[in-house]
């Protein structure tokens, strides 16, 4: 049986974990957060003391966690996976982080032996049990073919992007684009709403519009605002927006619309919204912003 360690069981991490035990691997998972370890053991699977001891007992060794810091800190920190002997073992890292910061842990993780892939993905977590996620995944690729047994039951679609950290500025890519796409379509709805036209009826047209998406589609109720499970939080998306932002002043691109929404996902934070779903900007924006200075 191939044994499998991952770190970081939020709430993508622990689907994963549980999806990969269900489809026949040995999981061994950790995560600081006590009650999603206590979750993890409830569900049958096995835990560890830290992340070097989940390094330890894994041939493929996953993480999922929520910034570039707190990747580090799984890596490099005390008790961290680098303290275990990772000859010959490939670390997944399934984390939207700035490519700089993959290429940081790739050089740390093959200079005592391990190999790395970048591999964030795209997907709901309804996606994770259906195994129709799709990675992105950047990385050698003797080591990204040697990650499709991992990545078979999880993925509907892994797309190789090229060497470390072009996963990751991939996925960067993807959530610029629905970024700035959620916050100009609060602003549109409060333009509509404005002239008199009703919420319902808006999106009934932009759905079966050429401006349609598979997001507006499948996430419409967050938009009137019935209660919904959160995919991506709205905290989330601002950091991965700062991600975006860094890394393109880096490659000297400017990016105005970009920082743009910055500034409503920030609003929002600093307002009590950023543990809300990502969908909820559109409202933020139309009740908290566009009506409050008109």
């Amino acid at each position: 049986m191939t044994r499998v360690g991952i770190v970081g069981l939020g709430r993508m991490g622990s689907r994963i974990a549980q999806r990969l035990t269900e489809t026949g691997f040995e999981v061994t998972g950790w995560d600081r957060n006590a009650e999603s370890v206590r979750a993890l053991r409830d569900a049958g699977i096995a835990v560890a003391a830290s992340a070097r001891a989940v390094a330890e007992a894994g041939e493929f060794v996953l993480s999922s966690v929520t910034e570039d810091g707190g990747a580090r800190s799984v890596f490099t920190g005390p008790d961290g996976f680098l303290e275990a002997d990772v000859r010959g073992k490939l670390f997944i890292e399934m984390s939207t982080l700035r490519p700089q910061t993959g290429r940081e842990l790739a050089t740390l993780v093959e200079a005592r032996g391990g190999a790395f892939i970048d591999s964030p993905v795209l997907g709901s977590l309804t996606s994770i049990p259906r195994g129709a996620l799709q990675a992105l995944v950047g990385g050698r690729s003797e080591d990204v073919e040697r990650a499709r047994p991992i990545h078979a039951p999880l993925t509907r679609r892994v797309d190789h992007m090229g060497a470390v950290g072009t996963g990751y500025a991939m996925k960067l890519v993807a959530n610029v684009g629905l970024a700035v796409y959620l916050e100009a379509l609060g602003e549109a709805l409060a333009m509509g709403g404005g002239e008199g036209l009703t919420l319902d009826a808006m999106l009934d047209v932009l759905t079966n519009s050429p401006v349609a998406t598979t997001w507006i589609t499948n996430r419409r109720s967050i938009l009137t605002g019935e209660a919904n499970d959160v995919t991506l939080d709205i905290r989330t998306m601002r950091k991965d927006v700062v991600s975006a932002l860094a890394t393109g002043s880096k490659s000297g691109v400017s990016m105005p619309v970009t920082a743009g929404a910055l500034a409503a996902f920030s609003a929002a934070v600093a307002a009590g919204w950023g543990d809300g779903d990502i969908g909820q900007i559109a409202r933020f924006v139309r009740e908290e912003i566009v009506q409050r200075f008109t």
